[in-house]
């Protein structure tokens, strides 16, 4: 066939073609100009470090950013009724959060390849394990996120645009699709589709919608505390800071009131810390992207000690501004901002509450435009990361075959996109929020799974390249085990069906695992 190629450029020569031009340099500029790769090209296809600290931090902070920071305090202020306890419930999700992404930072320097955690797992475990966790990842944690995140988007879109809220396809008491589904979907199709289009693109938007909700989350911030301090909100939320309570709205429109200490207390925290955890998640997402990001044994830890360092002193400041601005304690039926407090703001959204104090009115709106421009950002860092995951697991074997290809962009597309379709499933079903919250617990497992990794890579590779060190080895990684551990503990007694379903959903991937495996040696 070769010498049919030969004779077709001899008699058909490019219009730009050189005299001096060898055959072999008129084929590989035929070819590249048509798209035509030969087997050698498409071996040396392969991610492109491409992606520079800041890129990286901003993928940490702008993937744990949604839209839980300006929900998630209304449930827990329900949950904990006490101004100093919800604060340092918040402080204790930071930390645990930093020091676990201080302990992933060895094995980032060790395994600085796509699919992070997923690599990290499978070395200290074997592939069983991390097959159950890319399995979990794929089925409920990231696109479960991404579809919950895009409802969040299209509900606060449709504050500009109230035609959302028509109902298309509603089938008993159980199914509901609406406008905003399909704005939700829409919406992830069309960072799938920029994601594709190669990681520079990828990135800039990342950076941008990052960059744009941390100067409007530090505006909220600066102009909360200025508004609120003028008034005597938050000294009454501190007089009695201590005394904690759980407040509980019945079916017949009472509330109970229920005081909290002792053992109670320590349960109520254990379940109320599930919100700020969630809203706090997603800070691994960096370490599935390790292939393409540059100097990656130096810049993942420092991007991920730096994203996760950012956003918890960010959301601390945001929950002292709602402080300061709303009343902890209040009614669902007062019929004001101020009345309903934090407790009872409209529909959780004590952001939109706070931002009413702020601006009047128009706070809504602008808290909407706010929550739109952080869930979209969100989600983009989550699609551009979670590809690269179900990537590293296809050239394992333990994926879809296709989901191991790269397309002429250096990106994998289809990963991409398998991943797309399973999150828009998750938004027309409209179960996206329950397998989150039965998913919650089992990621809190594979986070305890994965730190433990450290010590076991410790003793089964002493001599192993180390560039960074998990800092305070071996007590703080030890201390996030023990911590995690007894959340988990608390989970398990107080919401037995929630942590029940997440050790289903793992479950169910080991005859999955044993499938691919067949397939594989077959």
């Amino acid at each position: 066939m070769a010498w049919l190629f030969y004779l077709y450029l001899e008699t058909n020569p490019p219009t730009d073609a050189k005299p001096s031009q060898s055959f072999s340099e008129l084929a590989s500029n035929y070819m590249e100009r048509n798209g035509i790769k030969t087997k050698k090209m498409q071996e040396k296809q392969e991610l492109k470090r491409s992606l520079g600290l800041i890129d990286a931090t901003s993928i940490v902070a702008g993937s744990m950013i949604g839209s839980g920071i300006f929900i998630v305090t209304s449930a827990m202020a329900r949950g904990i009724g006490s101004a100093a306890w919800l604060l340092v419930i918040w402080l204790v999700t930071g930390l645990l959060t930093m020091s676990a992404a201080l302990s992933y930072g060895e094995l980032a320097g060790m395994m600085p390849n796509a699919g992070g955690q997923f690599v990290y797992i499978q070395r200290a475990y074997g592939k069983l394990a991390s097959f159950l966790y890319g399995w979990t990842v794929f089925t409920v944690i990231q696109t479960g996120v991404i579809a919950a995140v895009a409802v969040a988007f299209a509900k606060y879109s449709a504050v500009f645009f109230p035609v959302l809220d028509t109902e298309l396809i509603k089938i008993g008491d159980g199914f509901v699709f609406t406008n905003k589904q399909v704005l939700a979907m829409f919406s992830i199709l069309l960072l799938t589709y920029i994601n594709t289009r190669g990681v520079k693109t990828g990135k800039s938007i990342q950076l941008f919608f990052t960059s744009t909700k941390l100067i409007a989350l530090f505006a909220l911030i600066v102009f909360g505390l200025y508004v609120g301090l003028k008034t005597d909100v938050l000294s009454n939320n501190f007089a009695h800071m201590w005394d904690a309570s759980q407040t509980v709205l019945n079916e017949d429109g009472t509330i109970t009131v229920t005081k909290l200490a002792g053992v109670a207390l320590l349960g109520a925290m254990g379940a109320t810390i599930i919100n700020s955890l969630f809203s706090s998640d997603a800070w691994n997402n960096v370490t599935f992207i390790a292939a393409e990001i540059k100097e990656p044994k130096k810049n993942i830890p420092r991007s991920l000690f730096l994203g996760t360092l950012i956003v918890t002193v960010i959301y601390i400041l945001a929950n002292v501004a709602y402080l300061a601005l709303l009343p902890m304690q209040g009614t669902p039926d007062s019929g004001s901002v101020l009345g309903n407090g934090i407790m009872f703001a409209n529909e959780d959204r004590v952001g939109t509450a706070a931002a009413n104090m702020i601006l009047g009115n128009v706070g809504v709106f602008v808290m909407a435009g706010l929550i739109m421009v952080s869930t979209f950002g969100c989600n983009s860092g989550l699609i551009l990361s979670g590809g690269r995951l179900f990537y590293a697991m296809a050239k394992d074997a333990l994926f879809f075959k296709q989901a191991g290809e790269l397309n002429d962009k250096d990106v994998p597309a289809k990963a991409l996109w398998f991943q797309c379709f399973w999150a828009c499933v998750l938004c027309i079903s409209g179960r996206y929020g329950d397998l989150l919250t039965y998913a919650t617990f089992a990621s809190l497992l594979f986070y305890i799974l994965t730190i433990y990794g450290i010590f076991i890579l410790r003793k089964k590779e002493p001599d192993a390249e180390r560039p960074y060190k998990a800092f305070g080895y071996p007590f703080i990684p030890l201390l996030y085990i023990i911590i995690t551990a007894l959340i988990c503990i608390t989970l398990l007694i107080y919401q037995t069906t929630s942590t029940g379903l997440g050790l289903l959903i793992v479950a169910l991937g080991i005859p999955v695992y044993y499938l691919f495996l067949n397939k594989k040696n077959n």
